[in-house]
């Protein structure tokens, strides 16, 4: 069995260079060491960045002193918990993908922690990644990319609360309800990146321009870069399809609802030609859709707002 010790450290970095003080170490280098246990090496107390990745390490122990780290690089393991990070306040960039890990928690202190990386689980047959809420809690102010891939994942509602994600992965789960996805982009106005390539919620109608007007920031998704020019030309189509339905309803009685649960997939308006309200019996009591449309002004942000001229059919 080999084991992380001080006696280990001194020694390899003896044989790099002479006379090095272990009490001003910053970055330690032990990745693809057969590495089974981690013993008290405190000295080091200025550690910044540990590299323990492509061992044999099954948990996290020793790590309190190191309150200055800010990355630890510790996947292709055999971890299975991550209990023991709580000292690390200092953390940004944690990397545990490829070990054993069933639950994601005990990470409540990180409060700084910018990226984490939880990939390809080496999972028992049926078992799926799990957070625990106090850690998406506690994360939901500092964290900007996250990998959950390969982690036999069916849901990300619990998600939705990292409203500043900016990176997000989540390729080869089991990810298959589109108006669940639909909702949880909307709340990460950050987002810029999103891989989802391999869920089954890739096979849904419309799949790419839904989430594309739901994440009105994101710039890549599934590896493709989106056009500006469509980007505007779905969110305008959307803006006035909503206007349609909400006027609608409005005609068949139904004014409480709701203009923002919308789908692509709403049909055409049944009643083509124009409206008519008995308390308006003027000459624009009776118009044409299409004249109706285009005195609506449609917004970036998706909100409809009458006064000016756009015709939305033309291309932008």
């Amino acid at each position: 069995m080999v084991r992380l010790t001080l006696e280990l450290i001194a020694k390899t970095q003896n044989k790099k260079k002479r006379g090095l003080n272990l009490k001003t170490l910053t970055h330690l280098h032990f990745s693809s060491k057969n590495i089974e246990e981690i013993d008290d090496f405190s000295v080091c107390r200025n550690l910044t960045v540990l590299y323990l990745y492509d061992n044999h390490i099954t948990h996290i122990p020793n790590l309190d002193f190191a309150t200055k780290l800010t990355e630890l690089y510790m996947q292709n393991n055999c971890i299975w918990s991550i209990r023991g990070l709580s000292a690390l306040h200092s953390l940004t960039k944690l990397y545990l993908g490829g070990n054993r890990i069933a639950v994601v928690e005990g990470l409540e202190q990180l409060t700084e922690l910018k990226e984490l990386r939880v990939e390809n689980q080496r999972l028992a047959p049926g078992e799926k990644l799990l957070f625990d809420p106090p850690t998406l809690h506690s994360l939901a102010e500092s964290l900007c990319i996250l990998n959950i891939s390969k982690n036999n994942i069916d849901q990300v509602r619990d998600l939705a609360v990292l409203k500043e994600l900016q990176h997000f992965s989540a390729s080869d789960n089991q990810l298959h309800n589109m108006k669940e996805l639909e909702s949880v982009c909307s709340r990460w106005p950050q987002l810029l990146h999103m891989d989802l390539r391999g869920n089954p919620v890739c096979k849904t109608q419309k799949y790419r321009d839904r989430l594309i007007t739901s994440c009105l920031r994101i710039q890549v998704l599934d590896g493709c870069e989106i056009n500006e020019t469509n980007r505007q030309f779905l969110i305008n189509w959307k803006a006035v399809k909503v206007e349609k339905k909400r006027r609608h309803k409005l005609r068949n009685g139904d004014a409480g609802s709701d203009p923002l649960n919308f789908s692509f997939n709403v049909g055409q308006d049944p009643h083509p030609g124009g409206s008519y309200s008995h308390t308006d019996a003027g000459p624009r009591a009776l118009q044409p859709d299409s004249v109706r449309l285009q005195q609506l002004q449609i917004s970036v942000d998706g909100r409809v707002n009458p006064g000016s001229v756009i015709n939305p059919l033309e291309p932008f």
